[in-house]
């Protein structure tokens, strides 16, 4: 059910509080690729759908993301590149020039308040809601399989029901260079809306995704069957995003155990090695894994996995604490740590941290929505002292 899933989120990203020992290595700079990081603290992308019913950026996604520019680097939120693929009914895009536009008033402000942004770069495939599409596309993967076991949520939905995922038809391997043409298009729009690089979304059940995954993946060719042909669709997507704009403006999510959309390998080991051997060659700014699954039913060290053959700048996130990120950190193990829930109901996670004022927690029923409640009314300390 939609409870179901949001408590299972809520369990893995929430942190009530924290003891108030000094943190030291969380506070020092770090250097992602093109730019230095004032801190390690690293705000996730996190889907709120407060965008409006065109996709373009709000007033109050200027307000919200500007709140939180303490953070070391703010990923926003998974953005479309396609227009016919819509996860999450209200979630942004970024090809248009309105979108453009808009995220330029929220570059901006990030920008005026000392902060560094990047944008995820997002195609959902096969978890795009066919009611969400604009032109009654069919929604596209890398096999002709539907998601099941779960539905849309009615708040990701534009008819504000529950809906069942459609079966997706299987992309050509002729139609291939067009998608990535889409994600070098979205890259490029990011880098004129301001932003200071992109994150390309290789995670969670979406487009790339289901290529990388055997249970989304029964494809034959070049982009099916073995690991190396399974990781071929998220290196090209990366690697041509990369060359667009800049490979020290480029990070890449992948999240190996994640079994949300339906997805499952029978060797998320093998298949973590294979891809982050490969992604050696492209001097990403960092590689951003997913440490955990949000159902507890794929389990592995997914760090250890990463650390043990990607040579580049690596961060972490799912439940960390700030104790458990610092000692990450300090022990050299992460470059910097990814934050979801706690960005969400304090706006000022950072100083909070760096003070030991305990957390605001956060009001699970309003972290997808259409309205500023639940969105920017968590008050910082200060303000709520």
């Amino acid at each position: 059910s939609e409870m179901c899933i949001r408590d299972r989120i809520q369990s893995l990203y929430f942190i009530d509080t924290h003891s108030p020992q000094k943190m030291k290595a969380m506070f020092t700079p770090v250097t992602l690729g093109r730019h230095t990081l004032k801190n390690r603290f690293v705000m996730a992308p996190l889907t709120r759908t407060r965008a409006d019913d065109n996709n373009v950026p709000t007033a109050a996604m200027v307000k919200h993301y500007a709140d939180r520019a303490s953070a070391g680097l703010l990923i926003a939120e998974a953005t479309q590149v396609d227009k016919d693929h819509n996860a999450f009914g209200y979630e942004p895009g970024i090809w248009n020039a309105d979108q453009i536009k808009a995220w330029k008033d929220v570059t901006d402000a990030v920008h005026a308040k000392g902060g560094l942004i990047y944008l995820q770069i997002h195609h959902a495939g096969r978890a795009a809601p066919a009611v969400n599409s604009r032109t009654g596309t069919q929604p596209v993967s890398a096999s002709a399989i539907a998601i099941e076991g779960h539905k849309a949520g009615a708040y990701f939905c534009v008819d504000g029901k529950e809906n069942v995922y459609t079966a997706p038809r299987a992309l050509e391997d002729a139609e291939i260079p067009s998608v990535i043409a889409t994600f070098v298009q979205g890259a490029k729009n990011a880098i004129e809306a301001g932003f200071d690089g992109v994150e390309v979304h290789g995670a969670n059940g979406y487009l790339l995704d289901q290529f990388w995954k055997e249970s989304s993946n029964k494809r034959e060719g070049p982009y099916g069957g073995s690991i190396e042909n399974r990781c071929r669709f998220t290196l090209e997507v990366t690697a041509a995003v990369a060359e667009a704009i800049g490979s020290d403006r480029v990070g890449l999510r992948i999240s190996p155990l994640n079994s949300f959309n339906a997805q499952t390998d029978s060797d998320p080991e093998a298949l973590t090695k294979a891809l982050c051997e490969r992604l050696n060659k492209l001097n990403l700014a960092y590689l951003h894994v997913m440490r955990a699954d949000f159902f507890g039913v794929q389990k592995g060290d997914v760090v250890g996995w990463t650390k043990s053959v990607y040579k580049g700048t690596v961060m972490a996130n799912m439940g960390y604490t700030a104790e458990e990120g610092e000692k990450a950190v300090a022990d050299g193990v992460l470059d910097a740590v990814c934050f979801g829930t706690p960005f969400i109901s304090n706006p000022d996670f950072v100083t909070r941290v760096e003070k030991g004022v305990p957390l605001a927690k956060g009001n699970q029923a309003t972290f997808y929505g259409r309205s500023v409640e639940g969105y920017n009314d968590y008050p910082t300390a200060t303000t709520s002292a």
